[in-house]
């Protein structure tokens, strides 16, 4: 009779148990290389970090007041791994490359929430190379234009597994997945 008496308190315990549930934000990068003809050279795709300013940035925003920032730039990533605590003014172990024809950073141009993902693949961020041998080794999204600019908000950054590389009239399409994955019950 006592062991009944337990089972059923433990079963009553865990009905009265509220769900919870954990959001995990996760991005994805995928770039190709194409040459000047259009033809593709090479695809590499890449879970990103999402640095801690960017995930600072979203609770603000939701849970706090904070102004959202509306329009996104895409940067080309040189030698360096990002890490947690970069920032635009400080990531010292990551640079940028400068090597397109561009004048400014692209714009990210997402589409439309689905599903808990969005993503820019109908409008990829396109990069123009104006260097031969430029080697570039992953992307970042930011929240400001200037090619080269250590100002704004830097929402997250990845690394190619290892580098490539593209030369003068070579093209550099990027597409960037967020989602929203449930890690909770």
């Amino acid at each position: 009779m006592p062991r009944l008496k337990f089972v059923e308190r433990f079963m009553n315990k865990i009905r009265a148990r509220q769900p919870s549930r954990t959001i995990r934000l996760k991005g994805h990068y995928k770039l190709v290389g194409k040459r000047a003809d259009g033809s593709i050279k090479w695809v590499e795709e890449f879970d990103n970090i999402i640095v801690n300013v960017g995930l600072d940035h979203t609770l603000d925003v939701m849970l706090d007041a904070g102004s959202q920032i509306t329009t996104w730039y895409v940067g080309i990533k040189g030698t360096g791994t990002p890490v947690a605590a970069d920032t635009m003014s400080s990531h010292a172990s990551w640079s940028e490359i400068t090597d397109y024809s561009q004048a400014n950073r692209v714009a990210w141009t997402g589409g439309s929430v689905a599903s808990q993902s969005i993503d820019n693949s109908a409008s990829p961020a396109s990069f123009t190379i104006n260097q031969d041998a430029t080697v570039i080794y992953g992307a970042f999204l930011t929240s400001n234009n200037t090619k080269g600019g250590s100002t704004g908000t830097l929402w997250s950054a990845g690394d190619f597994a290892s580098s490539k590389s593209l030369d003068n009239g070579e093209i550099l399409e990027i597409t960037i997945t967020y989602t929203s994955a449930d890690d909770g019950v």
